[in-house]
Formats: C-alpha cells, sequence, structure tokens
C-alpha cells in the first residue's frame, strides 16, 4: 500500500501551488510563443546565415514535425518517469537546444537545434497539463488553473510577435532563441521547489520505436514537399514522400498490434472526430502559410522593421481570441459544433482569398488587415468547438489521447502546410521574374492555394461532423 502511494503525484505545500501553476504557465508561454517569435526573426536569420528560400521553411517545419512526431510519446514519459521530474528535464533540454539554434553558425545547427526544441517541447506540453490536474484537486481551484494556463497558452502569440520584433531589431535575432534560456532557468530554479513530486509508474516501457516512425515518416514528407519547388514528380520528391507514408504506415500498423499503444486506433474511427482533427489540421496551415508569407512581404518586400512587422501581426492574434472566446466559446452551448467549425473555415478562407491579390503597392488596412481579422475570427471558431468535439463521446480515459491527438493534427498541418505554400510561392516567383512583384506573386498563390484547402476542409466538416444536431 505503501509502496503505491509513493508512486503517484503529491500535492506540493498548500501555499506552493499557486507559484507551481506560475512556473508551469511561464513555461507554456515560453513554448507558445517561440512559433511567432522565431517567424517574425525568419528573414534576419536568412540574410546572417545565408541559406535560400526553398530552405527557410525548415525553420519552422524542424520544430512542429518534432512536436508532432513525439507529443503522445511525452505524455507516457511523463507517466513513466513522473511529471515533475520529466517537466524539469523538458525545461532543461528545451533551454540547451535553444542555446544551439541561438549560436548556430549555419542552417544544419539551426535545424538540429528547432528540432530539440520541438522534442523537448513535447515533453513539456503534456506534461505541464498533467501537474496542474494532479496540483489543484479541488474542482473550483482546478477551473480557475487551467482558466490561467488557457489564458496564457492563447497569449503566447500575441507575446511572442512583439517580444520576437523587439529582439530581433534592438538585440539581433539570436536572442529570439537565447531569450528561452533564461526563462527555462529561472522556471527550473523555481520549479524545483514547488512542483509536486513523484516517481511515476512502476513498469512499463516507453514505445520509442513508434516515436521514431511517425516522426522519421512525417519528417521524410515534409522532405518530400520541401523539393517541390522544381516539380511535384521529381524523384527528390516522391522519393521522400513515399518513404514517409510507409514510415507512418508502419506507426498505425504497429499501435494496432500493440496492448498499450500511444495512439488507440479507435480514436480514429468516429467521422465526427476525424472531420475534427482535419478541421484543425486545415485552419493551421492557412494560418502558418500567412505568417510566413506576411513575414517576408512585410520585411524583404516592403522593408518595415522586425518591430514594425510584429505589431502589423497582432491584430490576427487578437482576433483569434475573439472568435474562440467570444464566439466559439459562447456559441458552442446553444449550437451545434459543425454549425461554427464550416462557417469558420469559410470565413477563414475569404481572410485567405483576399491575399490572392496582393501586390507590392497593396494597402495594409484595405487589404491585409480584414484578411487578418477574417482569418482569426474564422480560426477561433473553428478550434474550440473542434476540440470539443473530439473530446466528447470517449471513454474519460481517453479523453486526454484524444485531446493530444488534435494537438498532432495541428503540428501535422503546421509541418506539411509550410513546405507546401513555401514550395508553391519559391516555383511560382522562380517562373514569374526577379523582382518584387515576382515575389509577391508566389505569395499570393501559396495564400490561395490554402484558401481553396480551406474551403475543401469546410465541405469534409459538413459532411463528417454530425455530433450535437
Amino acid at each position: 500500500m505503501n509502496t503505491q502511494l509513493e508512486t503517484q503525484d503529491a500535492p506540493p505545500a498548500r501555499d506552493s501551488r499557486w507559484t507551481a501553476l506560475v512556473v508551469i504557465a511561464v513555461a507554456q508561454l515560453m513554448v507558445a510563443l517561440d512559433a511567432t517569435v522565431v517567424n517574425i526573426a525568419l528573414p534576419s536569420a536568412q540574410s546572417a546565415l545565408d541559406f535560400s528560400d526553398a530552405e527557410r521553411a525548415w525553420v519552422v517545419t524542424a520544430y512542429t514535425c518534432s512536436v508532432a512526431g513525439l507529443l503522445l510519446l511525452g505524455g507516457r514519459v511523463a507517466d513513466r518517469f513522473g511529471r515533475r521530474r520529466s517537466f524539469l528535464v523538458g525545461l532543461a533540454g528545451f533551454a540547451g537546444a535553444s542555446a544551439l539554434a541561438g549560436a548556430a553558425p549555419s542552417l544544419g545547427l539551426l535545424i538540429a537545434g528547432r528540432a530539440l526544441q520541438g522534442a523537448f517541447a513535447a515533453v513539456l506540453a503534456p506534461t505541464a497539463l498533467s501537474l496542474i490536474a494532479v496540483t489543484f484537486t479541488d474542482g473550483k481551484e482546478r477551473a480557475k488553473a487551467f482558466g490561467v494556463y488557457g489564458a496564457v497558452a492563447s497569449s503566447g502569440a500575441a507575446v511572442g510577435l512583439l517580444v520576437g520584433g523587439a529582439m530581433t531589431e534592438y538585440a539581433g535575432w539570436r536572442w529570439c532563441l537565447y531569450i528561452n534560456v533564461a526563462i527555462a532557468f529561472a522556471a527550473f530554479a523555481v520549479g524545483s521547489r514547488v512542483l509536486p513530486k513523484g516517481d511515476g509508474q512502476q513498469g512499463g516501457g516507453i514505445d520509442v520505436l513508434s516515436g521514431a516512425l511517425v516522426t522519421g515518416g512525417l519528417a521524410a514528407i515534409v522532405f518530400g514537399c520541401a523539393q517541390a519547388a522544381d516539380g511535384w514528380a521529381s524523384i527528390s520528391v516522391v522519393l521522400p514522400i513515399v518513404g514517409g507514408l510507409a514510415g507512418v504506415a508502419a506507426f498505425l500498423a504497429r499501435q494496432a498490434r500493440m496492448a498499450q499503444p500511444l495512439l488507440p486506433l479507435f480514436i480514429l474511427t468516429d467521422r465526427a472526430r476525424i472531420g475534427a482533427y482535419l478541421s484543425v489540421a486545415c485552419a493551421v496551415v492557412g494560418s502558418f502559410g500567412m505568417f510566413l508569407m506576411l513575414t517576408y512581404h512585410f520585411q524583404a518586400v516592403l522593408g518595415w522593421s522586425p518591430v514594425r512587422t510584429g505589431l502589423a501581426f497582432l491584430p490576427l492574434s487578437v482576433a483569434v481570441s475573439v472568435g474562440s472566446f467570444g464566439l466559439g466559446s459562447r456559441l458552442l452551448p446553444k449550437v451545434a459544433p459543425r454549425t461554427l467549425v464550416v462557417p469558420g473555415l469559410l470565413v477563414a478562407a475569404t481572410g485567405l482569398f483576399l491575399l490572392s491579390g496582393l501586390s507590392p503597392e497593396s494597402s495594409y488596412l484595405a487589404r491585409i488587415l480584414p484578411a487578418e481579422v477574417l482569418l482569426g475570427i474564422g480560426m477561433g471558431c473553428v478550434f474550440t468547438p473542434a476540440i470539443s468535439v473530439a473530446t466528447s463521446a470517449i471513454d474519460m480515459r481517453y479523453a486526454g489521447v484524444a485531446a493530444a491527438t488534435a494537438n498532432t493534427f495541428m503540428q501535422v498541418g503546421g509541418s506539411v502546410g509550410t513546405a507546401v505554400l513555401n514550395s508553391v510561392a519559391v516555383s511560382v516567383t522562380a517562373s514569374a521574374g526577379v523582382g518584387a512583384a515576382a515575389v509577391v506573386e508566389g505569395f499570393a498563390t501559396a495564400t490561395t492555394c490554402a484558401a481553396v484547402l480551406l474551403v475543401a476542409a469546410a465541405t469534409a466538416a459538413a459532411a463528417l461532423i454530425t455530433k450535437g444536431e
């Protein structure tokens, strides 16, 4: 009896629980802001390290590939070795990976550092949620704690835009990565004293092979998509994509045979849940595509500073919050999820279609700002009901896996979508000639492709998401 109790996470002293929440929230903020921080810094990093437009997407996708492939494994690591221990190791690893990426003298090391960041983020994200659950056992306090966590997570993008712009402009792009070292060090120092202790679950292994199969498969698919600027029929495109699909298929086959799979396959047999997963994945394609293209449009074409670029993106982050909390959360109890998801995807697609007419002379207020607002509100209306569908009508023992799978689909959408859209933009620009007009034509074509994808996703969501009707 005593042995069993020793392996469970015990809440820390009552007066330190809220300090523990601050540590967890700060770590989540660090992970959340990292994506937008690096996006703002990307043009400066490309200039400093002298890598090509075709290669720039890897700075984003190296991170998202690792998170997507290892997120489910990260949750199992936390259960096996203990949440506190896993959280602290995740913090230390994320700090080390950030230092490596920040000091990188070449694109290869920058990509390696970003991939390691993603790997440790895949441990931090599920561990943070489970730490809140075991630290706050009272229902009201737990709701308050998760509310704080959600607010921090949703504000990460906006904070990242401001911090990324300021760091890039006044300290240099490398400090957008170095800042994580300071944040993680502070969180580690405090967290080692206040986080709940526990030894994890005794026995049971970590299915590293499954994590390697899905991560390697996804990375191969993204690699193939990134080579497509010269044509999709090229052997350098087809071979990695086929190999990647084989890796993902092997992962799924392995899950079907295992007694305790990382991903129970019955989660993917529910049509409404699949519709929700596809919806969030496609919505993320739109947001990642807009971020990448407009970052270069603002800085490389219009000559805006990183700070001005960050400020120009703020309406998008605000619109996502309005769509999610102001519309999605309030309307979800009153209407069917499909009633929010389908229009949300179409509204987001409309915002992307506005950018199909983008030119070097396009007005920010007349074209880009409305596009950001429409995309943000549409995405916000997709995420809340889609996550609700993904985690409903399922045994509570698997609710965490269902939610983690939704996050995985988001990261897959961000990875593959960024690679494909960047290849489209580079290919169109190369065929259009030289100069700003050719570059912007590539951006406009890529965002048009993303808009078409969102329309297709809306059609699929209308057919698949039938729960709550």
